[in-house]
């Protein structure tokens, strides 16, 4: 009678303890709802436990990182995608103004030939005020050029820096997967052999 008093007990004790587990399971952190993937990184790092070099995790908890993982790696490639686009653009952008430099410098150069008096369109031109204007332009468009140039070289730095950190992320992330997983099936694991080993015992 005893014996069966504490069994009693005993079964009562899981049950409760279960379900403030359960509970307690409900609940998503803060942390995992609003806060960057490193804040959340840290987070698991802290509020998780470590079995024979193991980390166990709650499924929910790792499906959210999951997600947010997943979110932040589309996000990701439509930035890239755009710093893509941007490329495009001024590579378009700088050959235009490659093309008008190459003009606009064939035309210095012939005009560097002529004498003092230059016709341009039945009108007569003084040289030095012709080349003057000739070099503002040419100089505008170097300052075009050279703009342009410090624009694409810090947007493929971006983008390169980006993809590195892309790289960087998918690698981080499958590790922790795959650790994730072993934990998983460690943990499911023993509780299996402790079910039997309970069996056994009962």
């Amino acid at each position: 009678m005893k014996q069966l008093q504490i069994r009693g007990v005993l079964i009562l004790a899981v049950i409760v303890i279960s379900v403030i587990k359960v509970t307690g399971q409900m609940t998503m952190p803060d942390v995992l709802l609003k806060s960057s993937l490193k804040d959340q990184y840290n987070y698991i790092e802290e509020h998780t436990r470590i079995y024979e070099d193991y980390r166990a995790i709650r499924e929910d908890m790792f499906q959210k990182l999951k997600r947010n993982v997943s979110d932040t790696l589309s996000s990701i490639n439509v930035k890239i995608a755009g710093l893509n686009k941007t490329v495009s653009v001024l590579n378009r952008t700088i050959d235009t103004l490659r093309t008008n430099l190459v003009s606009t410098q064939t035309r210095l150069d012939e005009m560097t030939k002529t004498k003092n008096s230059i016709h341009v369109a039945g009108i007569e031109v003084n040289k030095t005020t012709y080349n003057n204007s000739m070099w503002t332009i040419l100089a505008g468009l170097i300052a075009i050029l050279l703009i342009g140039f410090l624009a694409f070289k810090r947007n493929l730095s971006a983008m390169s820096n980006t993809k590195k950190e892309f790289q960087e992320l998918k690698a981080e992330f499958e590790t922790y997967r795959k650790t994730s997983r072993e934990a998983r099936e460690k943990l499911t694991m023993d509780h299996f052999n402790e079910i039997k080993r309970l069996k056994g015992g009962g």
